[in-house]
């Protein structure tokens, strides 16, 4: 027996493949098959859904089973076709055990059986179950079919118990509760204040509703559809454009920063005695020479009357140092573009270009030839 284990397996992969697609009389036989080739608990477990709940074929070619109807569930037909119950949501796979997990719901008596939990919870421990139970069937992580309707009656059950008033009232209805598909008025009291997604939100990250709501009595608040939609528009863009003028500052930052260092330099650094040009703005109007090199210079009238001796050498010395480092930057620069220039020139075949780069003047270095020769003359 132990060789047909693998065929077994492989029958039973088809039987699943069949009741997802709607053929449980094909799901039958190869079950049969495989429970006689090497018998399985999960061959008989299929076999004993398909006998006591019905396996039939849904309209769209799915199968559902027909459990005995749950907590707030109205078997109706025009239920049936509800976009929560759509033929796409059963072309996706699942287990067995998800299966039974949802006909376990469907077959609960009251919220407190759907939650798991004794009349004397304690709010911790009715929030405990209702995050494992919000996980197990959340539509996204639970595909078997009908648990979308197991999704709905947990977030209802929590609604209702974890509110003191709705409780106490579902409490007084007694018998009643066990019927709650019926259409009498109070069966009104037990529905949800918010729908079972927004609540799954308020658990799991979403974030609880702010604005634009209904509230109700006991401090619930539920959204239209369309509200939704634009609270979440509204939060998108409000979080865009924090964003933006975040990233805007960041960017900005860096040249605040230069502009504020630049001031403090400004005023913590003493301005230079001389100046190398006329500024009148900054007092630099009394023009001299320095008496090596013939260096023109300014400084301000006061300091003019205060330059003798060993001060005003040590200050035309530095003077003709800086007039030189300048002339050997501008003699540097004026190579560079006319190198450019004749680069150009060659490279684009430009006559005229290459006899303007040929004639162009470099006075800076003509000056600093004219210094250099002076100095070492």
């Amino acid at each position: 027996m132990e060789v047909n284990r693998d065929e077994a397996e492989r029958c039973i992969d088809i039987a699943t493949a069949a009741l997802t697609s709607g053929h449980p009389d094909k799901a039958q036989r190869f079950l049969e098959k495989a429970q006689r080739l090497f018998p399985t608990e999960k061959a008989k477990a299929l076999l004993e859904l398909i006998a006591k709940n019905g396996f039939t074929p849904r309209q769209g070619g799915h199968s559902d089973f027909n459990g005995v109807p749950g907590p707030r569930q109205r078997q109706t037909t025009s239920e049936n076709t509800r976009p929560e119950e759509k033929p796409s949501e059963t072309s996706k796979p699942y287990t067995v055990d998800q299966l039974e997990a949802v006909r376990r719901i469907k077959q609960c008596k009251d919220f407190y059986e759907i939650l798991g939990v004794q009349a004397d919870f304690s709010e911790d421990e009715l929030k405990r179950s209702y995050r494992k139970l919000a996980l197990k069937f959340h539509p996204d992580k639970n595909h078997a079919p009908g648990a979308t309707e197991a999704f709905k009656a947990i977030g209802n059950a929590y609604a209702v118990l974890s509110n003191a008033n709705k409780r106490r009232q579902y409490d007084q209805c007694g018998e009643e509760r066990r019927h709650p598909s019926g259409h009498g008025p109070d069966n009104e009291n037990f529905e949800p204040d918010i729908s079972p997604e927004d609540l799954f939100n308020m658990f799991f990250g979403g974030g609880y509703p702010t604005s634009n709501a209904n509230v109700y009595p006991n401090g619930r608040m539920r959204f239209p559809r369309r509200e939704r939609r634009e609270r979440q528009r509204d939060e998108y863009s409000s979080a865009s454009s924090l964003q933006g003028g975040l990233a805007l500052f960041v960017q900005v930052m860096p040249i605040l920063i230069l502009v504020i260092v630049s001031a403090l330099s400004q005023i913590m650094v003493n301005s230079p005695p001389y100046s190398l040009s006329f500024r009148p703005s900054a007092g630099y109007t009394q023009k001299r020479l320095t008496e090596n090199l013939k260096v023109p210079y300014y400084v301000g009238e006061q300091l003019s009357k205060e330059l003798t001796g060993g001060n005003l050498k040590n200050l035309e010395r530095t003077v003709e140092d800086d007039y030189i480092s300048n002339l050997r930057n501008n003699c540097w620069k004026e190579k560079q573009q006319k190198e450019g220039m004749l680069y150009r020139a060659r490279y684009f075949g430009d006559t005229d270009l290459y006899q303007r780069a040929q004639r162009a003047r470099t006075p800076s270095c003509a000056k600093l030839s004219e210094i250099t020769a002076s100095l070492h003359g």
